[in-house]
């Protein structure tokens, strides 16, 4: 069923046009194609993205803040210094320690690259965003883009038209591919196994959080190159057909009009085989995030 998503798009197009809310059509897509450079080598440096809010992949920013917001959710009370056996010493230079699990999610109110978009009830319904969860690859001055990262297909890259051109060495012809969005562009993500060390000094994928990169069809064959020099392992990858995108102001006023909630996650959340392309993923994000509701 989820396999027609990646044959027929004008289908697509036409069926959800009578569902969609209006501020969610496809003709309110941002159809620019995400700004990347045409031709990439792994001797070139730079990233792909003009995302001016790309964040270093070598700061743990967003584990702090998980941490602070671990310690707001267990409403530690502060030390009653009252107390005959209270230490005031304890009270003001050794802190309750937060000790994060290998998955956490967490609420924020603002969009960034890296957080994930939840789905809320408001498109139930909606077949090709329902209980989507979508990875936000970028918030740049063109509009945000992202991946829907739980539409699995029953394709693998030899069977798209493209795929010649795409894969040309044919290192990835056996990889599942999932379906990211309505958008045309082929993408990937990458989740180094053996540490960052080389994806980030290839210079030549972008950066979504600390062991998560992504990267298009321009850079496949760099990412082949480095599957033969044993820099990555060919598992490392996820393959996407499409993607979504908003004009600049449209996905604030989706948020405001509640049809998605925001979160900030451990690369962990969307970073495995056993998470991207799970159809649970909506259900364990919910899980992670707490007894609160998306909506």
């Amino acid at each position: 069923m989820e396999a027609c998503f990646l044959t027929c798009r004008s289908s697509f197009t036409n069926s959800i046009d009578l569902i969609l809310p209006s501020s969610l059509k496809p003709k309110k897509f941002s159809t620019q194609r995400l700004f990347l450079p045409s031709n990439i080598t792994c001797c070139q440096l730079g990233g792909l993205s003009s995302d001016n809010h790309r964040p270093s992949v070598r700061g743990d920013w967003r584990e702090v803040r998980a941490k602070l917001v671990a310690a707001q959710r267990l409403s530690i009370p502060e030390l009653n210094l009252s107390s005959p056996n209270a230490d005031p010493d304890t009270a003001t230079d050794q802190p309750p320690r937060i000790v994060l699990g290998e998955k956490w999610a967490h609420t924020i109110h603002h969009p960034e690259k890296g957080c994930l978009l939840i789905a809320t009830h408001k498109l139930d319904g909606v077949h090709i965003f329902e209980r989507t969860v979508i990875l936000l690859l970028s918030t740049g001055p063109m509009g945000p883009s992202g991946i829907i990262l739980n539409r699995p297909s029953l394709m693998s890259i030899k069977e798209m038209r493209s795929a010649s051109t795409i894969d040309v060495s044919g290192t990835f012809s056996d990889r599942p591919l999932l379906f990211g969005g309505p958008l045309e562009e082929t993408l990937f993500l990458l989740s180094p196994g053996g540490g960052d060390n080389a994806v980030e000094g290839s210079g030549v994928f972008d950066p979504v959080m600390k062991g998560l990169y992504y990267g298009t069809k321009e850079s496949v064959g760099c990412a082949a190159e480095m599957v033969k020099r044993n820099a990555v392992g060919v598992g490392d990858f996820r393959f996407f057909d499409g993607y979504c995108g908003w004009e600049k102001e449209q996905l604030d006023e989706e948020i405001r009009l509640g049809y998605w909630t925001m979160a900030a996650c451990s690369s962990s959340v969307v970073g495995t085989a056993a998470t991207v392309g799970c159809v649970r993923l909506w259900e364990e994000v919910m899980f992670l995030m707490g007894p609160r509701k998306v909506w």
